[in-house]
């Protein structure tokens, strides 16, 4: 299969590299690349260190240029309104071609309405990198649990806030935290969209949305982050063999789903808490399964690559 990849960063040039080795056994190639900052087309297919000419004068254009099967959405994330990525899924599935999101803005304010444009288009639409990089989630629930409903489910999902935490239970500050995340290419530019629980919020909107078909956005998730925790209570909780956790959870009622975002305070020994650093948790609460879950440990740029990867192949083998 052909593939048109808008946005040009880490994920991105990941995937490619990540494509490049894979070569042998899936025959995928890149052959167009878009930024705002540059473009490449070559219908043979982009090596790993291809190098971007003048940048096409809309994502439109681009694809219109562009011969390719399935578009790979891996912009910037846009937490306000999930564009522009949401104007470039809605570009591709005009021109009738199958979408795989790393972005996970489009889906926390539009999921349901991109579902559906994708099947009148009929084409595939794929997200598993928008929550917990290439750890399956989504792909678990589709693939691997049918006719089960989910009806809830409870995350330890934003790294930079763990960061800041551990950072003050061993004595450092708040800020120190901040900036370990920061070296480690986990908090986003402005920090406070971690330590807030917006991060968290926009995931747990992605994870009702398309879960439990929630059409909600993170404005409705009930959010309140560890901007509050100082150094010293985080101690005293040490002490206590206790520590502070940002917990994503979702619920359904009679009265509606009901989804929140807290700083939560753990036991040491609760399973929520046995993620650190970069590490993610989440569990599904299902009628049929009791409880499940997925963990990632440590994960990098290269496995939410692998995220967009595995989406390929499943959109290859459905078509």
């Amino acid at each position: 299969m052909r593939v048109a990849l808008i946005g040009w960063g880490g994920v991105g040039r990941a995937f490619l590299r990540l494509l490049d080795e894979k070569r042998s056994v899936f025959p995928f190639r890149v052959v167009g690349v878009h930024t705002r900052h540059g473009t490449a087309v070559n219908p043979s297919g982009l090596r790993p260190d291809a190098e971007l000419g003048p940048a096409a004068a809309s994502a439109e254009e681009f694809l219109d240029r562009t011969p390719a099967d399935v578009v790979v959405e891996a912009t910037t994330l846009n937490p306000a309104t999930g564009e522009p990525a949401l104007s470039h899924i809605r570009a591709a599935f005009a021109r009738h071609r199958h979408v795989i999101t790393a972005n996970k803005g489009p889906l926390a304010h539009a999921y349901a309405a991109l579902r559906d444009e994708a099947r009148a288009a009929g084409v595939e639409f794929r997200y598993e990198a928008t929550v917990m990089d290439g750890a399956p989630v989504f792909n678990t629930v589709r693939n691997n649990l049918p006719g089960v409903q989910v009806l809830g489910f409870t995350g330890v999902l934003n790294s930079t806030t763990k960061i800041v935490v551990e950072a003050m239970r061993e004595g450092r500050s708040f800020e120190d935290g901040i900036e370990e995340a920061r070296a480690l290419g986990v908090a986003e530019a402005d920090a406070t969209y971690d330590t807030d629980g917006w991060d968290s919020a926009a995931k747990t909107a992605v994870l009702a949305n398309v879960l439990m078909d929630a059409r909600v956005t993170p404005l409705d998730v009930d959010r309140r982050g560890i901007g509050r925790l100082t150094p010293e209570r985080a101690r005293r909780l040490a002490d206590e063999r206790k520590t502070v956790c940002l917990v994503s959870r979702a619920k359904r009622t009679a009265a509606g789903i009901r989804l929140r975002v807290r700083a939560e305070v753990l036991d040491e020994t609760d399973i929520l808490a046995s993620v650190h650093g970069t590490s993610n948790l989440l569990l599904f609460h299902t009628d049929l399964m009791g409880t499940v879950g997925t963990v990632s440990i440590a994960p990098r740029v290269e496995q939410t690559a692998y995220g967009v990867f595995s989406d390929l192949v499943d959109i290859a083998k459905s078509v």
